[in-house]
């Protein structure tokens, strides 16, 4: 087997500075950007034994055919250059982003001579203010509604301002108030856009200081028994309480903050981004994020923030993130720059949040990130065209006469090799179908190869007769009707496991006489961990399949869900299990619980036992004596 990829440069070649990195197809298409501090130590890591890299590194570094650099003066100036060249190549390698265009936004057009606001999903006008977005469309129009009241600026379309200038009679909102109609000369055009300065400077979180000069100035108004003014500011004090309310007070109003929220598995990561200015949440981004390349958390939040900031949005003073990337120093000031950029004179700082206020509000931000990932889950899982999809990759990449429509996914759980369980679980068209979930009790096995060597053994052993000895579970763990057969036999069977896991499977079927390599019907694989790789029986090399395919996440949804479903049982053994119960308790190591055994001679009499009596055994204490009792008789 080749050691390495035969493009290698000698080490003496790459030099030991800052710089930036692509590696390129045979085609000249780059594959992946990347930066280092130090070029030689990174590139020295794509360039191990290829059996030593990790499994998607490999693909990358085997499809491509080159690699090249540029060295430059810093670590800050080698992140402007990534984030720039991966804009510019969008390599397939690097983490994909599914941004969130389609939500709108407020946008106040100060680049105007006379400034509009307006409901918009355009992010592209010149010298706009924009704040959002927002998550309904009903719900931006109405807060304009409500700022209206308070700054009269214009919201009209061109052609109904244009028409109201010749005819010389504003529209609806200049006769009810809603607008100061510069356009008929009510107010000049530099006192309107100061209105609508102060609309921007109201959106951005300066809310406080209109609140106390308008109700200074209607004070003021009634003093002098001028009632018909001090009720105008009244209506407008109201309004915009009116607005404040429709936003979270969740910090001290001095707090200008934006929280991240990540969840992430090995496919894919879900992004909330929560904006807080004046201690109110003034928007919320959302986007999905595909990863080809297995990213650690500090890697991917880097990522994340360049993206967020490259055109979105002007940094906040404090950017909370769940983990400070490797060169947070870098980032950070790239984050100053932006936020200078965007007009704003003080610095941004990136930290982790551990206590206090921020720290509850990036717990919420997190949740939300969870609850997004499992809907972006939850509605790719319902597409029948990506199920439809997924099956045909499945057939293709396992070279299936078939697409598998029934699947059938094993898993093993154990704790310390005590109560070990199996569990299968059976996806019918992509779909899977609980009623027809099995588990599986293990008396003794020597290790993961021999359980799952049983549990498939017991399972063909009741492809064609009836399995009286398997219990059919609900969701709820009862024990359901127990059918006389399986419906039909599946297509493939996929294991939790590598290798050695598909082997010992591949064993099962032997023995039971499937002869899963000449096409008798079944198929066989299994789905490793973290790596996300399938492997086939017999075959040196596991089948990579895209990381944004929807194969692999239908792989992936199977494979969890055998998990579950045996965590879930071993679990309900382990509440029954008087050892693993004890093996619980702190201080309590296996030669203590075998002294207890062999001390009162069966459970029953442990459990019937006092305090006194459990602390005559040798090695236990009073104070662990009384929690025994305590878990025992709980």
């Amino acid at each position: 087997m080749t050691t390495t990829v035969s493009y290698r440069p000698k080490a003496g070649e790459i030099p030991q500075r800052p710089g930036v990195y692509r590696f390129r197809d045979a085609q000249g298409r780059v594959l992946y950007v990347g930066k280092a501090k130090n070029l030689r130590a990174r590139l020295s890591n794509y360039f191990g034994p290829l059996h030593s890299l990790h499994e998607r590194t490999r693909a990358m570094v085997t499809t491509a055919s080159s690699v090249e650099w540029t060295v430059v003066a810093s670590e800050f100036e080698a992140l402007q250059l990534e984030f720039s060249w991966i804009k510019e190549f969008n390599p397939p390698f690097n983490v994909q982003f599914r941004d969130d265009k389609s939500y709108p936004y407020l946008a106040i057009t100060l680049g105007e001579p006379v400034p509009r606001v307006m409901v918009t999903r355009n992010r592209s006008i010149k010298d706009a203010r924009y704040f959002g977005p927002y998550t309904k469309v009903w719900a931006i129009r109405e807060t304009v509604d409500l700022m209206l009241k308070a700054f009269p600026m214009r919201s009209c379309s061109d052609g109904i301002y244009k028409r109201a200038e010749q005819t010389g009679r504003p529209c609806l909102l200049g006769d009810i108030g809603k607008c100061a109609a510069p356009c008929v000369g009510r107010i000049s055009k530099s006192d309107h856009k100061a209105i609508a300065l102060d609309f921007a400077s109201f959106m951005a979180g300066n809310d406080s200081r209109f609140l106390d000069e308008l109700e200074k100035r209607m004070r003021e108004a009634a003093a002098a028994q001028d009632y018909e003014q001090a009720a105008r500011l009244r209506d407008q004090l109201l309004a915009l309480q009116a607005v404040l309310t429709k936003n979270s007070v969740v910090l001290p109003e001095a707090v200008d903050a934006d929280v991240i929220g990540v969840a992430h598995d090995e496919l894919a990561a879900a992004v909330q981004l929560f904006v807080v200015r004046g201690g109110r949440i003034r928007g919320v981004h959302s986007w999905v994020v595909d990863k080809e390349l297995d990213l650690e958390l500090p890697e991917l939040v880097e990522n994340i923030i360049l993206n967020a900031y490259e055109s979105r949005l002007v940094p906040a003073k404090v950017v909370v993130v769940p983990a400070l990337p490797e060169d947070a120093d870098e980032v950070q000031l790239w984050l100053t720059e932006r936020r200078r950029a965007g007009g704003e004179r003080s610095k941004s700082t990136m930290r982790v949040a551990q206590r206090g206020d921020l720290a509850s509000l990036a717990t919420t931000v997190r949740n939300n990130a969870q609850s997004a990932f499992l809907s972006y889950k939850t509605r790719r899982s319902g597409d029948f065209v990506a199920r439809s999809q997924a099956l045909a990759d499945i057939q293709d990449a396992l070279g299936m006469e078939q697409a598998p429509l029934r699947i059938e996914c094993f898993d093993v759980s154990h704790l310390g090799g005590t109560n070990i369980v199996a569990s299968m679980v059976v996806f019918e068209d992509g779909l899977p179908r609980k009623d027809q979930y099995r588990r599986f009790s293990i008396a003794s096995s020597t290790d993961d190869t021999e359980s799952i060597y049983q549990t498939l053994s017991r399972r063909l052993a009741r492809i064609n007769e009836p399995d009286d000895d398997l219990e059919v579970i609900s969701e709820d763990g009862e024990v359901a009707q127990k059918p006389k057969r399986f419906a039909y036999r599946p297509n493939l069977l996929i294991v939790d496991g590598g290798q050695p896991q598909v082997q010992a499977a591949a064993r099962a079927l032997r023995d039971a006489g499937v002869d899963y390599a000449n096409g008798d019907g079944i198929a066989l694989c299994g789905i490793a961990k973290r790596l996300e790789e399938i492997w086939v029986p017999d075959s040196d090399y596991p089948v990579i399949l895209p990381r944004n395919s929807e194969a692999l996440f239908l792989f992936q949804r199977i494979r969890d869900e055998a998990h579950r479903f045996a965590i879930s049982y071993q679990r309900q053994r382990r509440k029954k299990d008087i050892r693993s119960q004890l093996a619980d308790i702190p201080g309590l190591g296996p030669a203590r619980v075998r002294e207890l055994l062999r001390h009162f001679g069966s459970v029953t009499r442990l459990r019937q036992a006092s305090q006194v009596e459990i602390a005559e055994v040798k090695g236990i204490g009073k104070a662990t004596a009384r929690t025994i009792h305590e878990r025992l008789r709980a």
